[in-house]
């Protein structure tokens, strides 16, 4: 198995340590991450081929969709710690929570300011920094369209190119598409691991969003987003997996009859056939806090 630490990338520049990338994060995906064939796979192509390009054409812009639970957050860490000694407290990852960072929209203005000059003052030191904006669904789009020029086909902005850079956004916009076109695989005796991109048409779901930020965004009409990344919602078998990852993580035995137990304390979804856990393995720390 890879030390995963020994391959992280403490300084800005790494490209003499691109070889070690791929391995680690899919071995970090393989180890933490379930369920989610389909993310794995674009998350490794992307980003693999984007930090292999000396001179790509604009940054890289991965936007992750699926709902609670499914492992956005967790794929998010799981890149930026392949990438940097420390992951998101590295000072080159910068991570924004719509609700918490930009909270009010009387004062939108303030914040486009504050992003803008966030995001180029750290580009300046860093041309391979990473954002991560959380709950991109929730936040305004005035906000969303103050990012636009960053993530653009400029050789430069004001002196600075961005080309390097990374943007990941999560959002739960696209989840009911995701979920109803999984569903109907499972209902017709399909393998989950059949399902491919071609079956989940993101693009058109997340842009016909009318509750989502990214439909009053350019964004999206603009093809500025590279890539759509779907988090199909979580079954009873990779909520057991999170579980025994938990357990050996705290430095436990792995105990089937706890595994067992704080499964199926969880709720599933649709009522009747009871497929997929509705909060995915989001609540797995705290019912197994009740068992140790």
């Amino acid at each position: 198995m890879l030390a995963q630490k020994d391959f992280r990338f403490p300084k800005c520049s790494f490209n003499q340590l691109l070889l070690l990338f791929p391995p680690v994060l899919q071995e970090g995906l393989d180890d933490q991450l379930f369920g989610q064939h389909l993310a794995k796979k674009v998350i490794v192509k992307s980003l693999t081929g984007f930090l292999n390009n000396p001179n790509p054409k604009k940054p890289l812009t991965l936007s992750l969709h699926g709902w609670t639970g499914t492992g956005k957050n967790f794929a998010s860490r799981i890149i930026v710690e392949s990438l940097f000694e420390g992951g998101l407290n590295s000072k080159f990852v910068h991570q924004f929570v719509s609700t918490l960072h930009f909270p009010h929209q009387q004062n939108i203005s303030q914040y486009k300011d504050q992003l803008q000059m966030w995001i180029r003052g750290n580009v300046s030191s860093c041309p391979r920094s990473v954002f991560i904006f959380d709950e991109m669904d929730k936040m305004h789009a005035g906000l969303i369209d103050s990012i636009k020029p960053f993530l653009d086909y400029y050789e430069e902005l004001d002196g600075v190119s961005y080309r390097k850079a990374i943007f990941i956004f999560l959002s739960n916009a696209g989840a009911e598409k995701i979920t109803e076109v999984a569903l109907d695989f499972w209902r017709r005796g399909k393998r989950r691991e059949d399902l491919s991109l071609r079956d989940l048409d993101l693009t058109l779901s997340v842009f016909n969003n009318k509750n989502s930020g990214f439909w009053h965004s350019s964004l999206i009409d603009k093809h500025l987003i590279d890539y759509f990344v779907p988090f199909l919602p979580l079954e009873y078998k990779h909520v057991k997996m999170c579980i025994r990852v938990e357990l050996e993580s705290r430095d436990y035995e792995v105990d089937e009859d706890i595994v067992t137990q704080v499964a199926d304390e969880m709720t599933y979804f649709p009522k009747e056939e009871r497929i997929y856990s509705d909060k995915g393995c989001k609540t797995v720390c705290t019912k197994l806090d009740f068992y140790l």
